[in-house]
């Protein structure tokens, strides 16, 4: 029993669930607790993929009355069968654009200083559109045109792109530029987040199958069941307060952050260490 690895486990669960659906980067955050933990190599690669499944389902139980919905009235013509449109339309973006350049951005942008820079950028972003005044053309996700759908797919791309700008970030504050309500814009960001994210974990898992052993289960669970838990309480928390908000708090924290992080990373090559 290692009790370090467990509460690593832990940490890194809380890490996802909290942060995955609010737009402050979920893989900037783990990115950056895997290095302050030392949890590296590939079975620790494959915890961080498998936990992620965590928190999608969490979006699926809470809103689980509607996806059974969804399930049901696909078949006819109506608002289940649009929104599962919207849901593949919004999807195809990541998957033609994600998939090919997936590897190498793995390889070139998982790093603190790429996070710390993707952070700042995305809270200057956030500022920027707050600043902004919108005009809602849908206020529900059920009202949200085919044409919007592609719009804020392709937007979640910069996301994939680069590591640390925030996948729900950029979804709802991108929602949010095109014409969607907060809520709208945030409900359609956590739905987006189901075919993408499963899609995703689903391929990166079977990449790393042989790497994976019996003795892992026990971390992997913790690590998934923390993870639903807190995204769970997160996306609840997160629904109450864009109906009354703005996002300007994220941006401040997003830029801190990444300022703080910056530092770190470039204090050696400034000759801090020295």
């Amino acid at each position: 029993m290692d009790l370090w690895l467990w509460l690593k486990a832990v940490i890194l669960g809380l890490v996802e669930g909290a942060t995955e659906f609010i737009p402050v980067s979920s893989t900037g955050h783990l990115i950056l607790a895997q290095a302050w933990l030392d949890f590296q190599g590939p079975t620790a690669n494959a915890f961080l993929i498998f936990i992620q499944l965590g928190a999608i389902l969490a979006v699926v139980w809470l809103y689980r009355r509607k996806f059974l919905d969804l399930l049901l009235n696909f078949p006819k013509p109506g608002k289940a069968r649009a929104l599962v449109l919207n849901l593949i339309i919004g999807t195809l973006p990541a998957v033609v654009i994600g998939l090919p350049t997936d590897d190498w951005i793995e390889a070139h942008f998982f790093t603190p200083l790429s996070v710390a820079l993707a952070l700042v950028a995305g809270g200057i972003a956030i500022l920027v559109i707050e600043r902004r005044k919108h005009r809602v053309v849908a206020s529900t996700i059920d009202d949200i045109p085919w044409r919007l759908a592609l719009g804020v797919g392709l937007i979640q791309v910069l996301s994939i792109l680069w590591p640390g700008l925030s996948r729900s970030g950029a979804t709802i504050m991108g929602g949010l530029v095109l014409g969607l309500s907060r809520v709208a814009a945030t409900e359609f960001s956590f739905f987006l987040a189901v075919p993408a994210m499963m899609g995703a974990t689903a391929l990166k898992l079977y990449g790393v199958r042989d790497v994976l052993g019996a003795s892992d289960i026990p971390v992997f669970a913790i690590g998934f069941v923390v993870s639903f838990v807190s995204a769970l309480v997160v996306i609840k928390g997160l629904l109450a307060f864009v109906s009354k908000r703005s996002f300007v708090p994220f941006a401040w924290y997003r830029i801190a952050l990444g300022a703080l992080v910056a530092a770190f990373a470039l204090w050696p090559a400034l000759g801090g260490g020295h």
